[in-house]
C-alpha cells in the first residue's frame, strides 16, 4: 500500500476524475473515488461531476469515514471503506460507469461473475504474470442499502482468482490498487477486456 498526503490525493483523484470523463466512464455525476491517507481518507463529494472536479470536490475522512471539516461524501463511501477494510494493501479505489460495463451486466442478468482468460492484458492485474490464467470478475445486484451490496460481494472477493475489481449489476465498476495509478490501471484494463469479450461476441453472432 502507498500512502498519500491529502493535497496529492485530492490533485490526484482531480486529474483521474478528468480522464476518467473524457473516456466516457463518468456520465453527468456519475462515478466517485477515493485515496487512502496516513490518517484517514480523501474522498469524492457527493453531487460533483467527476471531470470537472475543484479542490472542493474532493474531502478528507478520518479513520472512521467521518468528515473533517464541511462536506457531504459520496453515498457510496461505505464501499470504498469495506473494500479498504477487506484488502489492507489497497491504496486507492476507482468507481467507473462506462456503458459498456453496464450493459454486460444487464445483458447477462443471471451471472454471478464474468471469466476472463487467455488475454494478455490479464498481465496487467498484480501478481500475473502470464496470459494462460483466469481472472473472475464479480457481479453483485444493485440495491440502495450499501450494506447489502458489502455483504453480498465481500465472498465473491475473497475467493482465488478474484480480481481486484467487481460490477454492481445496471450500475457499475469498481477497482483498486496500492495507489491511484495501479487502481486505473486496473480499472482501465478490466473495461478494455469487457469491451473485448463484446466484441467477440458480437463478431460471432454476425459470422454465424
Amino acid at each position: 500500500m502507498t500512502t498519500s498526503s491529502f493535497d496529492a490525493a485530492r490533485a490526484g483523484i482531480i486529474a483521474v476524475g478528468r480522464r476518467l470523463d473524457a473516456r466516457g466512464w463518468a456520465p453527468a455525476t456519475a462515478g466517485n473515488y477515493s485515496v487512502r491517507l496516513d490518517d484517514g481518507f480523501a474522498v469524492t463529494a457527493s453531487g460533483w461531476h467527476k471531470g470537472r472536479l475543484s479542490e472542493d470536490g474532493v474531502l478528507r475522512l478520518d479513520r472512521d469515514g467521518h468528515v473533517v471539516g464541511a462536506g457531504k461524501p459520496s453515498a457510496e463511501t461505505h464501499l470504498h471503506l469495506s473494500i479498504y477494510r477487506q484488502f489492507p494493501a489497497a491504496g486507492a479505489v476507482l468507481h467507473g460507469h462506462s456503458p459498456q460495463a453496464v450493459g454486460l451486466t444487464r445483458a447477462f442478468r443471471d451471472l454471478k461473475a464474468w471469466h476472463f482468460a487467455g488475454h494478455e492484458l490479464l498481465k496487467v492485474f498484480p501478481g500475473q504474470t502470464t496470459h494462460e490464467t483466469e481472472i473472475a470478475l464479480p457481479i453483485v445486484d444493485n440495491s440502495q442499502d450499501m450494506n447489502v451490496i458489502e455483504a453480498a460481494i465481500a465472498p465473491a472477493l475473497a475467493r482465488p482468482g478474484a480480481a481486484p475489481a467487481y460490477l454492481i449489476r445496471d450500475h457499475g465498476l469498481y477497482a483498486w490498487g496500492k495507489d491511484l495509478d495501479e487502481a486505473e490501471r486496473v480499472l482501465e484494463a478490466v473495461e478494455w477486456l469487457i469491451a473485448a469479450e463484446l466484441a467477440e461476441r458480437s463478431f460471432r453472432d454476425s459470422a454465424s
